[in-house]
């Protein structure tokens, strides 16, 4: 499954390192990301792909005292072709 989730964090320097080491401790795969820095805050937006379930990510990101909104934006499953 691929997940895309929306952050918002505060603009400060181990914001992104913290996110990406909750992804990979989680068992997420990151496929991709974006940022954008504005003022004060930083808006990232991730694709991550597992088989887990999205929320055992998104409880830990929300959990980080520099993320101030997460969400998942969309939830696409992969087919299978045989």
């Amino acid at each position: 499954m691929i997940h895309h989730i929306n952050l918002v964090t505060q603009n400060r320097p181990e914001v992104l390192e913290r996110v990406l080491r909750v992804v990979r401790h989680r068992g997420f795969t990151l496929t991709a990301m974006v940022m954008d820095c504005k003022g004060g805050v930083n808006t990232l937006e991730i694709q991550v792909e597992a088989e887990r379930a999205i929320e055992l990510l998104t409880r830990q990101l929300t959990k980080l005292l520099d993320v101030t909104e997460c969400q998942v934006t969309t939830v696409l499953a992969q087919q299978a072709r045989g």
